[in-house]
């Protein structure tokens, strides 16, 4: 576990910033501070009245990634990312969301099907000093989701000083399985963010056109808030629930010592059958929910591999390769010699899906995304204006696609840029019919809200529109390259 097998930022400095890179701070092994991993708190909210209530607060912090050096943060009931939120299938919930950070913010229900009025895009301002209380019945099934704030062209540096956080959501069918589900036993959340800083510790966010049009790339991965932290694990069997909060970056995820796992769910929730694995793509927004054997007590290290990026990425892909956007680096580790044995099991069969036929959808809808080449990224942009949905970039006053609820879409989404693009689609869980010419494997084969497309690719989806209809208020569908985003690659979808 070299230095060299964190992260390497040799093309940051062409910023003209002073950061850190791995020539200070990772001059030895990474985990040799043994810094504790953080188990993000449990909020189950209070019953009143028939809802489950939940009480946030935005507000500014303060946190020491690195010894003796204070980062300036924003937070939700905390200084760094939020609590894990909990409810059930069924719950109506009630958040009362305070804003408390002296500027104007929202909170958008990543994953989650649910009125447009409640959504929490940007369309949901949250004023400076005021709250905002969205309520609406909980319709997913069991699944992590998570909320971020959504700020029109704001979202990507929100995000990244911190406002964000995990909703699991739970069903009388997943909790019969006897799959490990102690939370913060052997039940483990993981949130992924990679982040640069300033030599006083401060926050680097987005400081050169190249990282407007590539994406932010961190020097340092953050596993809930902490660096290289140290996890000793309770139980011989354990799922880890991961979310890729990154704002660009992807991971190809696996152990060091390439043992095999099983992957029990994707974006919205279980798989029907459980698939191992040893390595597995991760592009933002999206989360796997997978179970490890540790029975064998040794000490793993979750590594990022090489290989994360899409192979046909041409010249572009040789440059964020060179940048060291796509290498092989450690996250965490995990230590087991006293972790016990476990009752917990994982079954051959999940849950079932319901069965989908593309010939029910009414219609296929065109989606072409879309990114200018040379002026925001050679210099004489602004970034933003850069990113496009067929052609068009985000525009408040614009309603791009008008879908109607109670039916299927197939969406076929074209990427004609040479990056790849997590799309995500609000208000939906859908399933993937094709990629790049071929069918999904079993590993692809659930419910999701963010599909990645490769440079040139293709990807035909089939998206339901569900339990909720408004004429006026859009929901959003994008790229989850948060710096693509806030740059202009972004529609906004009606469902009536």
């Amino acid at each position: 576990m070299k230095r060299r097998n964190f992260l390497i930022s040799g093309a940051v400095a062409t910023a003209g910033v002073a950061v850190f890179g791995a020539n200070s701070l990772y001059s030895y092994d990474i985990f040799k501070q043994k810094r504790k991993f953080a188990v993000p708190p449990l909020y189950e909210g209070k019953k009143i009245g028939g809802k489950r209530v939940f009480n946030l607060n935005l507000q500014k912090g303060e946190m020491e990634f690195f010894k003796g050096l204070k980062t300036q943060t924003i937070g939700i009931n905390a200084p760094f990312l939020g609590p894990t939120l909990r409810a059930k299938k069924g719950d109506m919930i009630q958040v009362n969301i305070k804003n408390s950070l002296g500027y104007d913010s929202t909170i958008h229900w990543h994953g989650f099907e649910l009125p447009a009025k409640m959504d929490g895009g940007p369309h949901q301002i949250i004023k400076n000093g005021a709250t905002w209380s969205p309520e609406f019945a909980i319709k997913n099934r069991a699944s992590m989701l998570w909320y971020h704030s959504h700020l029109l062209h704001q979202t990507g540096v929100q995000v990244y000083k911190g406002l964000a956080g995990l909703f699991i959501l739970d069903d009388d069918e997943s909790q019969n399985l006897n799959l490990p589900s102690e939370y913060g036993v052997d039940d483990i959340p993981i949130v992924l963010q990679d982040r640069n800083f300033n030599n006083d510790g401060s926050f680097r966010y987005v400081s050169s056109q190249q990282e407007k049009m590539m994406g932010i790339h961190g020097n340092y991965v953050l596993v809930n808030g902490v660096i290289a932290p140290t996890l000793e694990a309770k139980k011989k069997l354990t799922r880890f629930r991961i979310l890729n909060g990154s704002n660009a970056r992807y991971y190809l995820l696996g152990f060091s010592d390439n043992r095999k796992f099983q992957l029990i769910g994707s974006d919205g929730g279980l798989l029907e059958k459980p698939v191992t694995l040893g390595q597995i793509k991760l592009a933002p927004a999206q989360r796997i929910d997978i179970v490890v054997d540790l029975s064998d007590g040794k000490d793993v290290v979750l590594k990022s591999y090489k290989g994360a990026l899409s192979q046909n990425m041409g010249m572009m892909g040789m440059m964020m390769g060179n940048m060291g956007f796509d290498i092989e680096f450690d996250l965490m580790k995990i230590q087991s010699k006293d972790a016990k044995n476990s009752n917990a099991k994982v079954p051959q069969n999940l849950i079932k899906h319901p069965v989908w036929n593309p010939k029910d959808a009414v219609g296929v809808r065109n989606i072409v995304l879309q990114m200018r080449m040379g002026i925001g990224m050679m210099g004489g942009g602004n970034g933003e204006d850069n990113f496009f949905i067929n052609g068009k970039s985000m525009d408040m006053h614009r309603i791009d696609a008008i879908a109607k609820k109670d039916t299927f879409e197939i969406w076929k989404v074209v990427n004609k840029s040479p990056m790849a693009h997590p799309l995500h689609i609000h208000n939906t869980q859908f399933k993937t019919l094709a990629i790049n010419g071929r069918k999904p494997d079993a590993s692809e084969s659930g419910f999701m809200d963010t599909i990645s497309v490769d440079p040139m690719g293709i990807a035909y989806i089939m998206v339901p529109f569900r339990y909720y209809s408004d004429n006026k208020v859009p929901y959003m569908f994008h790229c989850h390259i948060l710096e693509h985003e806030d740059g202009g690659m972004m529609g906004q979808l009606l469902v009536t």
